[in-house]
């Protein structure tokens, strides 16, 4: 209780606060006894793009024959083994993250791929982690309210590239960084020292993806290297994840895997969980469920089936709560009323945020009357109800925000949801609405 009271009087960036987390940083790299000694460390950071890079890395390290350990936002892997992430954290606290690495050192595993936060960095979560490659995606507006502004998570994400090159050296592992030459910041990623740096992008860098061919099922590119191209059939639609997928094909290539079982990996890996997944009850339309939760991850989103719907366009989604960057709250509501014919407005993560204050700092962005084609909804279920029973053949409804999440959080309760089962659930007891 006096943890919890505590928590709730200090702020997350006291410096207070800051020296607790990297204590118990160090308590847990000493108990683990300094695990990542061991492994061949990879850490993926940036704004949106992470959790996918990660499982697309770890698929084509697999695919080379490498045992491998995973970290994510929605799942992690220790071998073989592998179960999902149901904390809603992207990288949990040190005493886990240690006791983890410890366990893939046990296995055997060679490598372990980590999804890196801002919050992690900030809060000394991963201190004592030896990373050897770092990569990151992309920069965009996200946690500015807890960070102060975009330049202290622009400082921030740079700590772990800063780092990289002042931790010790593994026999025969070079300090590599992998970073994102189409990303606006990216020469403020580049100032950094490291023993080998790897460009990736949309038509140039060390390697770069060429002759995009979109499909609602994928995408077909060219993936160049240097000396040599090839042709990657992706099972990941849109041109975000070509880019996801041309950071994990520059990481494994800086990690001396070859060209072919590259291709081979990313054309077997499918789709990843509650990231652009179809949800398919035999409906005459299309329903995809997808973790955007931003107004940037929610423009790329809707600009992708706006352009793959012969139908009408329906869009579910809101915000999420706990004081977290409400500034892109109307941004959200303005791209949704921008790219859907249909909008309904509902809760995400409330926390102890009232759900409709949220919805209307939403709808403000949103250039229609309530009726006209868009809908204020507190309830989830009813929202995605709604848009099932309106959705038609052709038509393509898309349930963003939540992605895999397999728990909402109210107030300070998780409350078990998943948008999938949702989905499949209402569909065991279709009742068409006609408005």
């Amino acid at each position: 209780m006096l943890i919890k009271y505590l928590k709730n009087k200090i702020s997350p960036g006291n410096p207070f606060r800051l020296f607790y987390h990297q204590i118990l940083a160090i308590m847990a790299a000493v108990y683990y006894r300094f695990p990542s000694r061991y492994l061949n460390v990879i850490g993926v950071t940036g704004t949106k793009g992470k959790t996918t890079t990660t499982n697309l890395i770890t698929t084509i390290f697999t695919e080379a024959g490498y045992k491998v350990g995973m970290t994510s936002t929605i799942n992690f892997r220790v071998g073989n083994l592998q179960w999902s992430n149901l904390t809603k954290i992207t990288t949990l606290g040190p005493f886990f993250l240690q006791k983890i690495l410890r366990q893939m050192v046990k296995e055997s595993c060679t490598h372990a791929v980590l999804e890196i936060s801002s919050h992690a960095i900030h809060q000394n979560r991963i201190w004592g982690v030896n990373f050897d490659t770092v990569a990151f995606t992309n920069i965009g507006e996200d946690h500015l309210e807890y960070h102060g502004g975009f330049q202290n998570y622009l400082r921030i994400k740079g700590l772990l590239f800063a780092h990289l090159n002042r931790s010790p050296r593994k026999s025969r592992i070079p300090k590599i960084a992998v970073l994102n030459k189409d990303d606006p910041n990216f020469l403020y990623f580049d100032q950094f020292l490291v023993d080998r740096k790897y460009t990736y992008g949309m038509g140039s860098g060390t390697c770069y993806a060429s002759d995009l061919l979109p499909k609602a099922s994928g995408t077909t590119f060219e993936l160049h290297v240097p000396n040599s191209h090839i042709e990657i059939n992706l099972k990941l639609p849109g041109e975000f994840n070509v880019s996801n997928a041309v950071a994990a094909a520059t990481v494994a290539l800086a990690n001396n895997i070859n060209l072919a079982v590259i291709k081979t990996a990313l054309e077997k890996a499918s789709g990843i969980p509650g990231r652009l997944e179809t949800i398919d009850c035999g409906q005459k339309y299309t329903v995809v469920v997808d973790h955007a939760h931003t107004h940037e991850s929610l423009e790329k989103l809707l600009a992708l089936y706006r352009k793959l719907t012969k139908g009408k366009l329906y869009v579910v989604f809101g915000a999420t709560g706990g004081g977290r960057d409400k500034a892109k709250r109307p941004k959200m509501g303005a791209i949704a009323d921008k790219y859907a014919d249909y909008v309904i407005v509902t809760d995400d993560d409330p926390y102890e945020e009232k759900e409709w204050r949220i919805i209307e700092e939403v709808a403000a962005g949103i250039n229609r009357r309530e009726g006209e084609r868009f809908w204020k909804i507190p309830h989830r279920y009813e929202a995605i109800k709604l848009a099932l029973s309106l959705a038609e053949e052709n038509d393509v409804v898309v349930i963003a925000g939540k992605g895999c999440e397999e728990i909402q959080m109210i107030g300070d309760k998780k409350v078990p949801w998943d948008d999938r089962k949702v989905v499949r659930e209402i569909f065991s007891t279709a009742v068409r609405v006609e408005l």
